[in-house]
């Protein structure tokens, strides 16, 4: 099971020069395969970010340079802001950059339609420099069967234009033409487009620090925001800074630790027949995410499977790439994995050959239920590859977001808390859950709340009184995997390398497989003591796990404290009314099908879990 494709990081663009182009290379720009060109985007992607932006804080900068100092600009006729037929200039580069500075101030990007080389050395004696919206889109681009959707048009055929040629020792304007067919931008917004961002090296020192403590895409930018004094002046957006990320861990894949991983793979599969894995390498050889799976995961994923919950919440090596598990519970009520992957970023792309993958190792089986945190990327994988399968969403991570986003009303009012953990915890019913949510949204003056509003409108993935029908083996939040990943970090580092993580990984899982064992060893060779004298106690000590039987001998015991009292009678099905003994608590009704033999309880805690919870 290989996978030698690679489709991460496609928003990357290969920077190359102008000065020593020595041929005509094919480039992708704003999206679109431009033929016969040499691109001149200086801070287009992230390759040739190295600069620093220069200008008046306004987006009249370019960005030149290599962070530590400010080239400047050497022409004739430095005093000019446009370009004019005669403009003379010392090197192509100044050239560059004046057309580039004047581009930014009036709205538009440009890149390089065509060079020119000399007939005998090759070397270069004109450059056509043209706006990012010149030409059309080819027509076999347009016709091609596109599995994401087709991406919006950027050329327009607009004719604005700048061409130089070389004069002796200096390299003159020959032809421009400064008319657009199309809305110029205002200089801070084309600080937004693609050829003038670009990450300086300040930032990417920056970048790379804040990374490494944990601190998120989003953060990073709020951090450099405040550094360069607002959003539009930091010179790149976001997406420059994931790529940046995604390019640095890359570059850290020292060939010889891909090789250890790869030969350890191949040593698993040899001495394991049901081990399997794939690994994503690009053309250059460079490896990106990958998944493996043991013989005894894909076994247990057979026995077990109903319900999965992965999460990526977790860095456990040199590289920082997301440890991904797949796990679930197993007849111990111990958590299983089913399965890992390391991958190079969380994007949907990621995640949609993660899960491919995945199910292709389980058999093609799909789970019933699949719970993960609130992930947007994750959703939108899990909708494409797994559209049969339940989405539901992590109880605990999103509780965790509500003294955050509720911050004035938790301090506020002292009862909120308690009352908002009876709406969500203690409703039984949708019914009642809605009752109590429209009441304390009134009486916290809450109604208007977006982030409230949005969680609200997603309820039935993850509000406890909508899921009670749903099996989720007892597990409403990704806590099993998170107990997973606690318990790798005895094991793993964040100084570990890739090739040794998946050794340590081996002897975690073992360490997992043996506290197994021990739990099978101890319900075979022991028998509990009974505390009722019914018969379905005894029945059960036979044929359930110690700790199965435990959860089911307490409610046993418990259930003598109830009484059940018939209120209702319809053919083969009988009502019945359950309440504590001489106590002033909920009352739950239980429906009996005498023909069926099948009881239903308001609150399928058994639908749920798999056992009867009585509160």
């Amino acid at each position: 099971m290989k996978d030698f494709g690679w489709s991460s990081d496609s928003d990357d663009v290969q920077m190359v020069t102008t000065r020593n182009c020595p041929q005509v290379v094919n480039e992708t720009v704003e999206d679109e395969t431009v033929d016969n060109q040499c691109d001149v985007n200086l801070g287009d992607g992230l390759n040739m970010g190295d600069g620093v932006n220069l200008g008046d804080g306004d987006g009249d900068g370019v960005n030149m340079g290599d962070g530590d100092g400010v080239n400047v600009i050497s022409t004739s006729s430095s005093g000019l802001f446009e370009p004019f037929i005669g403009n003379e200039f010392d090197e192509v580069e100044d050239a560059q950059a004046f057309y580039k500075a004047y581009a930014r101030r009036k709205g538009f990007a440009i890149r390089t339609n065509h060079t020119q080389l000399s007939r005998g050395d090759k070397k270069l004696i004109g450059v056509h420099y043209v706006c990012t919206r010149e030409g059309f889109r080819r027509e076999s681009l347009k016709q091609k069967e596109r599995q994401i959707p087709e991406p919006a048009e950027t050329k327009i055929g607009c004719k604005a234009t700048m061409c130089i040629k070389k004069d002796g020792e200096r390299w003159v304007v020959c032809k421009f033409y400064p008319q657009h067919n199309h809305e110029l931008l205002t200089p801070r917004s084309t600080s937004m487009l693609r050829g003038h961002r670009g990450v300086t090296r300040v930032q990417k020192n920056l970048i790379q620090t804040l990374n490494e403590t944990g601190v998120p895409t989003r953060k990073i930018m709020s951090v450099l925001s405040k550094e360069t004094g607002g959003d539009f002046n930091i010179g790149c957006i976001g997406k420059d800074v994931e790529n940046y990320l995604g390019n640095k861990r890359k570059k850290l894949f020292e060939e010889g630790d891909a090789q250890r991983l790869y030969a350890y793979f191949l040593e698993r599969q040899c001495k394991e027949p049901g081990f399997v894995y794939s690994m994503q390498v690009d053309e250059n050889g460079c490896m990106g995410s990958c998944f493996w799976a043991d013989a005894r995961s894909r076994s247990a994923y057979q026995y077990f499977g109903d319900v999965v919950t992965f999460d990526a919440t977790y860095l456990t090596n040199v590289y920082k790439m997301p440890f991904v598990p797949f796990s679930g519970v197993n007849h111990h009520h111990q958590t299983i994995m089913f399965g890992c992957a390391l991958l190079v970023n969380e994007t949907a792309e990621s995640y949609i050959w993660l899960l491919r993958t995945w199910q292709e190792a389980m058999l093609g089986r799909a789970p019933a239920t699949i719970i993960t945190d609130d992930d947007k990327a994750m959703a939108k994988a899990i909708s494409e590859v797994l559209p049969n399968t339940t989405h539901l969403l992590c109880l605990w991570h999103i509780l965790q977001k509500f003294p955050e986003h509720l911050a004035h009303v938790y301090h506020k009012f002292p009862d909120f808390q308690k009352e908002f953990h009876h709406c969500i915890h203690d409703t039984i019913t949708a019914d009642e859950f809605e009752e109590e949510w429209v009441s304390i949204l009134v009486k916290y003056d809450l109604v208007g709340n977006d982030w409230l509003q949005n969680l609200y409108n997603r309820r039935e993935k993850w509000v406890p009184a909508y899921l009670r029908t749903t099996f989720c083996a007892g597990m409403s939040t990704t806590q099993r995997s998170e107990s997973m990943n606690k318990f790798f970090k005895d094991y793993v580092r964040s100084s570990t390398i890739v090739s040794d993580f998946v050794h340590q990984y081996e002897k975690a899982l073992d360490a997992r497989y043996f506290k197994e064992k021990e739990k099978d060893v101890r319900t075979k060779s022991s028998w509990p003591v009974l505390k009722t004298c019914w018969e379905i106690e005894e029945e059960a000590a036979k044929v359930y796990t110690r700790k199965s039987f435990n959860i089911f001998q307490d409610e046993l015991f418990n259930c003598q404290r109830y009484k059940a009292t018939k209120v209702q009678q319809e053919g083969e099905s009988k009502m019945y009314e359950v309440a504590p003994k001489g106590k002033d608590k909920r009352i739950y009704y239980v429906t009996f099908n005498c023909k069926e033999a099948k009881a239903i309880c308001i609150c399928h805690m058994f639908e749920f879990g798999g056992y009867w919870k009585c509160k």
